[in-house]
């Protein structure tokens, strides 16, 4: 059974690498052709793909009544994707963030991720209480999503991609790899958590440190295989755009959605400290890219320590 699930684990994680490669091709294609913005491209294609199997988790787990998991799926994935995922892109290829980028996406960020960090923090306004979301606090998400999605339909609009490249594909061969990829990805992170699961119960790991590891960092394994490969090959919009747009996405809708149909979710599993860790990462991920207009080596190995440190405290506290 062990060496079974090893072997697909492999063979789901070279399809992973394989389609993420094709993807970013794909799509930086498409951006060319269409003459729109890279990190359009990023922020709305790339990152919604990327989230559906966070969002499938999070509408089973909440119908399900396994709270904890919903909760921990949104803020292991959203720490996971810029202390780790960032980290590791800039530690591979430092990444060059447009002047665009730390004075309106990424604020953008920061202020949806504030939101979301004093919704559900209610420990801060009531001694005795236990962290939560109501439907009222799913909506004021949502909402915030709906700006996303203005500030989208703006760039489109005021924006077209000057930059002289060749396309490496035709406008129709892009969207149709783009859509097979996106499916590729998706199915394949979906076997490798699967049977991360498995191999875990199998070896008798608990169902705490599985949620917070394997599934979280299992289904991030889009965003990360696809943003390292971005930055690998210089496409630093589709990098940074695919986490900033992927972050969004999960607080607003992979959380909100659920909640705002299903109810108000409330969990004492999660403290100050994990929904701090959220705000920080976001808070870090700005200043690092506004200063220098860059994300240094030195920096994802920063952004990679506190990761590690974080998770030391989740699987031994």
């Amino acid at each position: 059974m062990i060496i079974t699930c090893l072997i697909i684990l492999l063979i789901s994680l070279v399809v992973l690498v394989i389609y993420s490669d094709i993807f970013v091709d794909a799509a930086s294609s498409l951006s060319i052709r269409l003459k729109v913005p890279k990190i359009l491209i990023a922020l709305t294609i790339a990152s919604f793909g990327t989230c559906a199997p966070e969002l499938a988790i999070s509408f089973n787990s909440i119908r399900s009544g396994n709270v904890d998991m919903t909760i921990a799926n949104v803020i292991g994935s959203s720490i996971v994707n810029i202390l780790f995922i960032v980290g590791l892109a800039a530690i591979v290829k430092p990444i060059k963030i447009k002047d665009r980028t730390t004075k309106k996406e990424l604020p953008l960020l920061v202020l949806i991720t504030t939101t979301f960090f004093f919704l559900i923090s209610d420990t801060i306004f009531k001694k005795n209480a236990i962290n939560g979301l109501s439907r009222q606090d799913a909506i004021i998400l949502l909402c915030g999503f709906f700006v996303f999605m203005f500030y989208i339909l703006i760039v489109v609009r005021k924006n077209k991609n000057d930059e002289k490249e060749k396309a490496k594909y035709s406008l129709k061969k892009s969207i149709i790899l783009i859509i097979i990829s996106l499916l590729a990805i998706i199915i394949s992170s979906d076997i490798v958590v699967n049977n991360a699961v498995l191999l875990a119960e199998e070896i008798g790991i608990s169902q705490k440190v599985i949620a917070m590891t394997i599934i979280v960092i299992g289904t991030s394994l889009p965003e990360l295989i696809m943003t390292v490969e971005s930055a690998r090959k210089g496409e630093f919009d589709m990098a940074v755009g695919n986490i900033i747009g992927t972050n969004i996405f999960n607080i607003c809708i992979v959380l909100g959605l659920p909640i705002a149909i299903y109810g108000s979710v409330f969990s004492n599993s999660f403290n100050l400290i994990d929904t701090t860790i959220v705000l920080l990462s976001a808070l870090i991920f700005y200043l690092f890219g506004k200063s220098g207009k860059e994300l240094s080596r030195k920096e994802g190995i920063l952004m990679v320590i506190v990761f590690i440190l974080y998770y030391i405290y989740v699987i031994f506290s």
